[in-house]
Order: structure tokens, then C-alpha cells, then sequence
């Protein structure tokens, strides 16, 4: 691992990326973060980190369009530049769409989305960013708690997860020659944006998770991002293939 490690981190404009930045930066780790559109919230994460004192760099990706990874690489060689560094030694996988859909309603096209976003977005664009990794490097892949309970109106979303469960555990195998390590964190209700801020702003909703979870309240970003900050740590080093729900406890 080099003496000053660089993360990159998808969707870290907000929510739990932003969080997974801050708490990097905290601990002096520089980063790369994708955004989707809104750059003046890449910006200001951007700051934030700099005044922690760790340099980060935003670039834009549609991390459902595979098509473009290869040019993104690229963008990630300049950025590794503006950070006077070759390689980075962590990504995070985290930038995602929601979906409320049932067996009965949901669409092929929804589903595709949601294939290309949370599934084929991680598989391929770990693909195309592994060149550019540092051996003895970290992955983390973001699930959901989703992916082990069941409920309404999340067929497509809840099923997906489970299948980038399972990516992590393959490319687990495929990077260990590198002695790469991937792991899953799956949250889960946490008070963002996601889903057009349907847990963050619903006290009803919120009363009815937190009556699901041991720990009583719903979670926030700063719960997750802290997790994954320390799980990309040395200290973290032998954790592999492994899921890690951060929760609070649902559906215990």
C-alpha cells in the first residue's frame, strides 16, 4: 500500500459517497469521486475535503453507460496526475439509482436500468480502473440490506443487490493474484436523497423502520461512510469476500 493512499469513489457528490469522502478525508486520504450531473455539490465536497486537508478531484460519469469507461480511465490517469500519484489503492462502488417497482408493475426497461446502473456498471468499470489499482489494494461493492429481507415494491432493486453480492465474492477470486480485496457493505435504510428523500423526509415512514431495527432509529450517511472508510484500512486487511450489513440491526 503506498505511504499516501488514493480512493476513488462513484456517486460522492452526496449521500453515502459524500459521506465515504468526508470520512477518507478525515483520515487523510485523498480522493477521486464521480458525480452524475450536479456539479456545484461536487464542488463542494471537493472543498470539504480540501479543507480536512486531502486533495479531491470530481469527475463526471454516467456509471450506467459502460460504453464510456474506457475515456473515464483516462480522465482517472489525468486526475492520478493532478494528485502527483501513477496509481489509486481503493475504489467504492457506490453511485446508484432507486426503484420502487412490484412483480406486477415493473417494467423490462426498468429493469435493464437498474442492471446496467448496479450491476454491469461496478463489473465493468472495476474491469476498466483495475490497470490503474495499486496491488494489495481495496474493494468495496454497496448492496443493500434489500438483498437478504424482502419487501413490497422492491423486486428489481432487492434482486440486483444480491447479484452484486455475488460479483464481489467472484472478483474476489479474480483479483487475488494482486491480493486485491472486495468486500460488500450493505446498509440499510438511510436518510438521503435516495428515492426521492422518501425515507429522509417521512417521519411515518421513518417511525415504521426504526420499529424494524434493534437500534431503534433509521440510519444516517455518516453510519455508512464511516464504515467503509475503515474497512478500505490496513487494519481491515483481512476481510475479504465478505458482506457486512450496517443497519442498526433490521429484521433480526
Amino acid at each position: 500500500m503506498s505511504h499516501n493512499p488514493i480512493a476513488l469513489v462513484t456517486g460522492g457528490s452526496r449521500g453515502i459517497g459524500r459521506s465515504t469522502v468526508i470520512a477518507l478525508a478525515k483520515r487523510g486520504i485523498r480522493s477521486i469521486f464521480t458525480y452524475h450531473s450536479n456539479t456545484a455539490e461536487a464542488d463542494k465536497v471537493a472543498t470539504l475535503a480540501s479543507d480536512l486537508g486531502a486533495g479531491a478531484v470530481a469527475l463526471q460519469l454516467d456509471i450506467g453507460k459502460a460504453s464510456t469507461f474506457a475515456a473515464f480511465a483516462d480522465a482517472v490517469r489525468d486526475a492520478l496526475k493532478t494528485l502527483k500519484a501513477e496509481r489509486f489503492d481503493y475504489l467504492v462502488n457506490n453511485a446508484g439509482t432507486s426503484s420502487s417497482s412490484s412483480l406486477a408493475n415493473i417494467t423490462e426497461a426498468e429493469m435493464d436500468d437498474l442492471y446496467a446502473v448496479h450491476f454491469k456498471g461496478p463489473l465493468f468499470l472495476t474491469q476498466a480502473l483495475a490497470p490503474l489499482m495499486n496491488d494489495g489494494g481495496r474493494i468495496v461493492n454497496i448492496s443493500s440490506g434489500l438483498a437478504r429481507f424482502s419487501m413490497p415494491g422492491r423486486i428489481g432493486y432487492g434482486s440486483i443487490k444480491a447479484g452484486v453480492e455475488a460479483l464481489t465474492r467472484y472478483m474476489a477470486v479474480d483479483l487475488a493474484p494482486r491480493r486485491i480485496a472486495v468486500n460488500t457493505v450493505a446498509p440499510g435504510a438511510i436518510a438521503t436523497d435516495f428515492s426521492g428523500g422518501f425515507v429522509r423526509d417521512n417521519p411515518e415512514v421513518q417511525k415504521h423502520l426504526a420499529g424494524m431495527t434493534a437500534l431503534g432509529r433509521i440510519g444516517l450517511p455518516d453510519d455508512i461512510g464511516g464504515v467503509i472508510a475503515n474497512l478500505l484500512s490496513n487494519e481491515m486487511g483481512w476481510i475479504n469476500a465478505q458482506r457486512i450489513e450496517v443497519s442498526g440491526g433490521v429484521h433480526i
